[in-house]
């Protein structure tokens, strides 16, 4: 990767500003969104491309040049309109009209290979109507954290958007969480949709059920097209429409969760309408299995912390049916919601015991390995992701033989001491691995070492990164954990 400053280079032959850009969103009209201008960086230094989405965009990385990310997506040459959208939301349960894209805006929306549509939206890139004051900035470290964020929950399976490229810009910025002048970024992030259960609330705040029908049938027609084609009638379409988005949210949170990742700012801004993870600022993973630990700093009372969250995301989808009423009738609202647990201790329930080693969960004792393994990490305190990484690492065939091997070669063993309740697990887990046959053992081993990484990205480990880069500016460390999840 070239970390300099990029020389002119002709728009024509830049194959980012030569995509087939869709107008997708723009369509809708002025009503949900203001054309903006991107601000003016004083400098442009590469520090992130994302090769490995350029394939999703029929792109080969090759053909691409630092020079081309810098031009499209830090000078934003070649790019018209550029659209900061309208929202609304709840933020910490309060509602504020006051919110909109303050520090980014839409950039172009582009059809993948995979057929679906993938928006572009910056981040730091500049005052809009919306900024309340602020700069419209984001700093270096915000930056290399959301970039971690997303690849690192990617690695874990779950469903996020991702960093398509990060640039930074020469300016120096006030923060009162870092040391200033901190440095400054300018961030292209790549998600299935920029529209948020605020965009609606909005909507439903401005008392304009028209414009959330026009909204709701974007949506419909865009992210969830089988249901036009599977159902002739519109009431079905409507009713199936939040049901399937209360399913995607179930399951996501549940994916955060066996993930052992705290988001911390759960407000109905941060929501996306395709139920996909975005928007990652004071998130944590969490060091121990801690029901109460809290991400940010400013949530004072526990809001957000790591087992709220699939109760706050439940909250949500309630409040998002205000503004849905204006369409879908009220019982089918009530109806798919009523189904948010059911997916989400199916998903949960199946992530866990993958993390254990088993793909497929149905066998007698998967429920007591479960809440067994809970119940240890929960007394133990160990770190969370260490155990299973550990299970990972350590995994032998020998384990079948007696409940003594189980984990005997792990790190976390010596620092337990006695402990019931871990010699419990280890005999179930052997007890368990007895039921398959010794030819299974290699498949247990592959699915504990996919469903579990070796490295985690906890908060000692980001700072361990950006100490480097704030001091050095080195960022090889970054690069090669970076590599590490993907």
């Amino acid at each position: 990767m070239t970390l300099a400053e990029t020389p002119n280079h002709t728009n024509s032959s830049n194959p980012l500003l030569t995509l087939n850009y869709e107008s997708a969103l723009e369509s809708l009209g002025s009503d949900y969104y203001d054309e903006v201008t991107a601000a003016e960086f004083p400098q442009h230094i590469l520090r992130w491309r994302n090769n490995a989405l350029l394939p999703r965009l029929g792109l080969d990385p090759q053909l691409v040049k630092d020079e081309d990310f810098i031009t499209a997506f830090g000078k934003f040459q070649g790019r018209k309109p550029l659209l900061a959208l309208r929202y609304h939301g709840y933020q910490f349960g309060e509602y504020n009209s006051r919110l909109g894209d303050g520090r980014g805006f839409l950039y172009g929306q582009v059809r993948g290979t995979d057929g679906e549509l993938y928006d572009f939206g910056t981040k730091g890139s500049g005052t809009t109507p919306y900024s309340r004051g602020g700069d419209g900035m984001l700093t270096l470290k915000g930056g290399v954290r959301e970039v971690l964020a997303a690849e690192a929950l990617h690695r874990l399976g779950v469903r996020t958007s991702r960093c398509l490229s990060m640039i930074e810009t020469g300016l120096g910025l006030w923060r009162g969480d870092e040391p200033s002048p901190t440095r400054s970024s300018v961030m292209i992030r790549m998600s299935k949709s920029h529209i948020r259960f605020g965009t609606f609330e909005r909507l439903h705040y401005l008392k304009r059920p028209d414009l959330t029908k026009k909204l709701l049938d974007h949506v419909i027609e865009t992210y969830y097209q089988h249901l036009n084609s599977e159902h002739d009638s519109e009431h079905d379409k409507y009713a199936l429409f939040y049901a399937e988005l209360v399913k995607r949210v179930a399951e996501l949170v549940a994916q955060w969760m066996a993930a052992g990742f705290c988001h911390a700012v759960l407000n109905t801004d941060n929501m996306s309408i395709t139920g996909e993870s975005f928007d990652y600022g004071p998130y944590a993973f969490i060091p121990t299995y801690d029901l109460s630990f809290t991400a940010a700093y400013f949530d004072y009372y526990k809001r957000y912390c790591y087992s709220q969250q699939p109760g706050i995301c439940k909250l949500n989808l309630e409040l998002l049916q205000e503004p849905l009423k204006a369409v879908i009738d009220i019982d089918d609202l009530q109806s798919g919601l009523s189904k948010f647990a059911e997916y989400y201790l199916a998903e949960y329930r199946n992530l866990m015991l993958k993390k254990l080693g088993f793909e497929d969960g149905q066998f007698a004792e998967a429920d007591e390995l479960l809440q067994l393994t809970i119940t240890f990490l929960q007394d133990s305190q160990i770190g969370y992701h260490q155990f299973f990484s550990d299970m990972a690492r350590t995994f032998d065939s020998k384990w079948r033989d007696e409940p003594a091997f189980v984990m005997n070669t792990s790190e976390i063993v010596p620092a337990l001491g006695a402990s019931a309740i871990f010699d419990n697990w280890c005999v179930l887990y052997h007890q368990i691995l007895n039921h398959f046959d010794p030819n299974q053992m290699d498949i247990i081993a592959q699915t504990l070492a996919k469903y579990n990484p070796q490295t985690a990205l906890l908060r000692p480990v980001i700072e361990s990164i950006w100490e480097p880069i704030a001091q050095e500016d080195n960022w090889q460390p970054f690069y090669d954990l970076v590599q590490q999840f993907q």
